[in-house]
């Protein structure tokens, strides 16, 4: 098929890649470099990259929704859009053109989980599998009829970007199984059920704020479901910082109180919750690099307690 593909993050790359070999990618829409980091210097986007490795043509509006825009995606006679971890909202303008539609590739079993996040909400809220949905894009957010889906079990300890790296590289394959059904005609548009909706908003950085009074599970997803980003983190004395890892050990915490650090003699770093000790694998404090659990129990003097 002659396609356009509409895309942005680290999560597409694998999608453009398979798509460049098997089908005519005429075109990669992606958004421009942003300022990124501490010193705001400008980010290429990695589909950007990932086209130019190709040797794509690459096209980069700052709305795709505007006027040269959505000419400018008419002048190339494509049959269908593909789109993947975009990062806009395509109005009808767009999504309307091609002539076998828009189809996009989102990272959860909808519709459970519509949004920008899923990967990320799918964890935190304890889920133990996900999976890839390929749809037809509609004015909703990501409402559109279901094209194909794929089941993926996430380990449980398994954090969101490693789970994202998984699901790109599936979501890579289902693209690929979607044209071949299409083509053949052996794939036809489901309407998505009533039952079983459920929103994935992008995260803040108070989402990754961690709460030593719920249970030691509950943190523990938190903790994975924001690594990368935007991380868990606490506050020990006027410090924030920040846990990257953690897991579970089944130990009561019995008088240990919720963010007390306890049963220091074990050499881990063991802190109470509201039912289990979670040991801290990996922590970091500001301008520091990350360590061990044990390399900064090995570093504190007295009681510490995380709040």
């Amino acid at each position: 098929m002659k396609l356009i593909f509409i895309g942005t993050s680290a999560f597409a790359r694998p999608t453009l890649a398979a798509l460049a070999r098997r089908h005519h990618v005429l075109l990669v829409v992606t958004q421009p470099p942003l300022p990124a980091g501490r010193h705001g210097r400008l980010q290429t986007p990695p589909v950007e990259e990932e086209a130019k490795a190709l040797d794509l043509p690459v096209y980069q509006p700052e709305r795709i929704n505007r006027q040269e825009a959505v000419a400018k995606l008419r002048s190339v006679p494509a049959d269908a859009f593909v789109v993947a971890s975009y990062g806009q909202l395509l109005k009808p303008v767009v999504f309307a053109q091609p002539p076998s539609g828009t189809i996009n590739l989102h990272a959860s079993l909808l519709p459970a989980y519509r949004g920008a996040a899923p990967i990320q909400w799918a964890i935190i809220r304890g889920e133990t599998t996900t999976g890839i949905t390929t749809f037809l894009i509609d004015q909703g957010m990501d409402t559109g009829d279901i094209l194909l889906q794929r089941s993926v079990p996430i380990d449980p300890d398994e954090t969101a970007g490693e789970l994202e790296a998984r699901l790109a590289q599936r979501g890579a394959e289902v693209i690929l199984d979607t044209l071949d059904g299409l083509q053949r005609s052996t794939l036809s548009p489901i309407p998505q059920p009533g039952n079983g909706v459920s929103l994935a908003p992008l995260l803040s950085r108070d989402d990754g704020r961690i709460k030593w009074s719920s249970p030691a599970p509950k943190i523990h997803n938190l903790v994975r479901g924001t690594n990368p980003w935007p991380g868990a983190s606490t506050d020990l004395g006027k410090e924030r910082v920040k846990i990257h890892r953690t897991r579970l050990t089944g130990i009561n915490s019995g008088p240990i109180a919720p963010g007390h650090i306890g049963l220091r003699e074990t050499g881990r770093l063991l802190v109470g919750t509201e039912d289990w000790m979670l040991e801290i694998l990996e922590i970091q404090r500001p301008g520091r690099p990350r360590i061990s659990g044990r390399e900064f129990l090995n570093g504190l003097r007295g009681s510490a307690a995380f709040t």
